[in-house]
């Protein structure tokens, strides 16, 4: 079992100088942490490869099954240094923005992009620090420079993030340092890759050729954050392994109250398609300082839940945070109580007719309609691929969902997916002796009890380790 607290929602923690430590991440499995997240905007390497090790330290001495997910950078637009750290941008003021190095002042800053001066138009917004500050471009000067006025105010310091909502960027999906990045990923065999700023299906399919070229099976999350992503959602969900809402960006770079409709378009979306799919930023953000979280983002994990999210992600209140463990602790609780309710259950998202897969989409379909029908305590599952429990658990049944798999790699990366829990097994004899053997493992657990009713998905035959195409139902 990967924590002491079991939800079928499962938590994301980013990792950082608070909480990297084997004995903070210890007891940040124990009360319900699934997935560590390592964010390549912050810190370096070496860093990054102390909290690999001690993840991978713990799952080995204490039997956890926990992923990490690494989180590139992407191409994020960003100012340069400034000039004592702070820089008081007055409303109304005209402020010159400049492709070459130099010391930021209240009239001129440096934009960290080399094409910043093309891309850019007459009447383009320009947001600094997630649109704290807005500026708007009146022009251009000869030698890269580009005139804004300010059209709301404050003070910004070196390196804030800039947005351009309605500008058509050049960058490439990969910057050098997500190149960098990716290459440090694959030599630690990370589990899953968070690709940040998507913008169409194609950004994916170029990280999972790079992922390709070196024979690896790391799994790709798109992140949502660009209205470009939002106009070519369907293709890059079924380009993507999972999907994540990143409301932070995304709610600068579209109109902020339509985040919340799109939260639940997109994870309704994924769930269609059998994708896992993370909401993140701001869940329990009060919590980097304060010890309890406040009554609005309780709702908001709640409500994460209720939407269907596989996974609900934490930032700055793990990595930097003063209460790591209690907030994780804090958000399990929440989480408990959302799964009590009846109508986060059974999606019943019938397959596609004519698909390749529809042999085994329906047997996956059919087994959560029997267990829903037949109030069973587990449906049992065998894979190898994974591509059974991602279609199980998008059927959101009320039953455990056990997957039992012979790839090692595959019994972590699921531990990021709704309500499963995945377990080792290699003896591929014949079904009934197979079925046999796995509920006594379930029994000896204390996983399952006499008379509870369980439900097989598997292969036959079974040494061939195909895709499913048989269900029995049992009683232990």
């Amino acid at each position: 079992m990967s924590s002491a607290i079991f939800n079928k929602s499962k938590i994301i923690a980013t990792i950082g100088p608070s909480s990297m430590d084997t004995d903070t991440l210890d007891k940040m499995i124990k009360v319900g942490m699934d997935v560590v997240r390592i964010n390549a905007s912050h810190g370096d390497h070496k860093m990054h490869r102390t909290i690999v090790d001690n993840i991978r330290k713990l799952n080995a001495e204490k039997r956890y099954k926990i992923p990490v997910l690494y989180d590139l950078q992407g191409p994020k637009l960003r100012i340069g240094e400034v000039k004592g750290n702070a820089a008081d941008l007055v409303e109304g003021a005209a402020v010159r923005l400049t492709i070459h190095p130099c010391e930021g002042t209240a009239a001129l800053l440096h934009v960290h992009y080399t094409k910043f001066y093309d891309d850019v138009q007459q009447g383009d917004p320009v947001l600094i620090d997630d649109g704290k500050v807005e500026l708007l471009v009146i022009g251009k000067e000869p030698d890269g420079v580009v005139l804004t006025k300010v059209i709301h105010g404050g003070v910004v310091s070196s390196r804030k993030g800039i947005n351009l909502p309605f500008t058509k960027l050049s960058l490439p999906c990969l910057s050098d340092k997500d190149l960098q990045d990716l290459e440090f990923a694959l030599d630690n065999h990370i589990e899953w890759i968070g690709l940040s700023f998507v913008r169409t299906a194609q950004d994916i399919l170029e990280l999972k050729s790079r992922i390709a070229a070196r024979k690896m099976k790391t799994r790709v999350v798109a992140k949502i954050e660009k209205p470009e992503a939002l106009r070519d959602l369907d293709n890059i969900i079924q380009a993507a392994d999972a999907i994540m809402v990143a409301r932070g960006d995304l709610g600068v770079e579209i109109a902020m109250e339509k985040v919340p409709v799109i939260q639940k378009n997109i994870v309704r979306k994924a769930i269609s398609y059998s994708k896992p799919v993370i909401i993140a930023t701001q869940m329990m953000e009060s919590m980097i300082t304060n010890y309890r979280p406040t009554r609005a983002e309780a709702s908001d994990v709640a409500n994460a839940v209720f939407d269907g999210a596989d996974a609900l992600m934490l930032s700055g209140e793990t990595s930097v945070g003063a209460y790591p463990v209690k907030v994780v602790e804090a958000m399990a609780k929440i989480i408990g109580i959302a799964e009590t309710e009846d109508f986060i259950f059974n999606k019943q998202i019938p397959p596609i007719k004519n698909s390749k897969s529809f042999v085994s989409d329906s047997i996956c379909y059919s087994a959560c309609a029997m267990a829903q029908q037949s109030g069973a305590a587990g449906i049992i599952a065998m894979t190898n691929s994974g591509y059974t429990a991602f279609r199980i658990s998008s059927q959101r049944p009320r039953s455990q969902v056990f997957i039992f798999t012979d790839n090692m790699e595959m019994l972590t990366t699921l531990n990021l997916v709704w309500g499963v829990r995945a377990f080792h097994y290699d003896r591929y004899e014949s079904s009934e002796d197979t079925i046999t053997d796995i509920k006594a493992f379930l029994k000896k657990r204390g996983l399952v009890k006499d008379g509870d009713l369980l439900i097989n998905v598997f292969s036959t035959p079974l040494e061939s380790r195909g895709m499913a195409n048989t269900i029995k139902l049992h009683v232990i």
